[in-house]
């Protein structure tokens, strides 16, 4: 049970795999490739080897509690502990996607925040003291994309509690269902969700001050992936730089930030960097 251990969640392609690529290169350890599709997981693994790089593999889907349960226990058994835990497994929906405004939040949200949270409550206690912890977030996670002031002060209130903010995204799902949402919300389900994690960024560093673990949120850039429809001017490679750099070269006073895709921290209320 020794040496030091990466995990990265959806990670057998886009962003997810760069990430574990950069990982592999950077990082002193076992990385670990997860992903929901074995055999697809498995082939990334080997094109990365075909590199001569050598992460492992592991199922795990972040949307499936026994899968994130075996994952857990494989990882407490094997390696006793987690040094970076990288979550990038999301979804998004088309902008043209025929489902109903309460069917998309409802799945964005059960994905990109509830997902997330209990992968994170079920592996945060075998992040070791001193770990780090990095939420893929978006540009799209920043507090000015919710419309509402009073919302926006919720989000940002900072004694906020994970129930209280669960609260908040159970309530957007409610009003995207009475299809009453947009006034309030806005009318992107992935903005929500990643207001939501970025939110849970916070309260999360504030929980783990005491254990030295550093958590932030990271928007990657507008990256060439499936899930922007290959519209993104930006590599995979040049998506995980901010991420691998929180993983493993951030100085240690960087913790519960939001860090933009060149590496700068940015205000998660305010305007983008320029």
């Amino acid at each position: 049970m020794s040496g030091k251990v990466a995990i990265v969640t959806g990670s057998n392609k886009g962003i997810g795999f760069a990430i574990v690529r950069g990982l592999c290169k950077k990082f002193d350890g076992l990385v670990y490739l997860t992903s929901r599709d074995v055999e697809r997981g498995k082939k990334a693994v080997a094109d990365l080897e075909k590199e001569g790089l050598h992460p492992s593999f592991h199922q795990l889907d972040i949307t499936d509690n026994k899968s994130v349960e075996t994952f857990r226990d494989f990882i407490k058994e094997k390696h006793g502990g987690i040094d970076i835990l990288v979550n990038n497994a999301a979804i998004a929906f088309k902008g043209n996607a025929p489902e109903p405004a309460g069917i998309q939040a409802e799945q964005t949200i059960a994905v990109n925040y509830f997902s997330v949270l209990n992968t994170c409550e079920k592996l945060f206690p075998l992040v070791k003291n001193g770990g780090r912890v990095v939420n893929v977030s978006s540009s799209a996670g920043q507090l000015r994309n919710i419309p509402s002031e009073a919302l926006r002060n919720r989000f940002k209130d900072p004694n906020l509690t994970i129930p209280q903010l669960s609260e908040l995204m159970q309530q957007y799902i409610e009003a995207a269902k009475q299809g009453t949402h947009v006034p309030e919300w806005g009318n992107s389900s992935y903005a929500v969700s990643k207001v939501g994690l970025t939110a849970l960024t916070m309260i999360q560093q504030r929980m783990l001050n005491d254990r030295d673990i550093k958590v932030n949120a990271v928007h990657p850039g507008y990256v060439d992936t499936d899930m922007s429809s290959h519209k993104g001017t930006l590599t995979i490679d040049e998506g995980a730089a901010a991420p691998v750099f929180l993983a493993v070269e951030a100085d240690d006073t960087v913790k519960g930030q939001f860090v933009w895709y060149d590496k700068q921290i940015a205000s998660w209320d305010g305007p983008r960097p320029t």
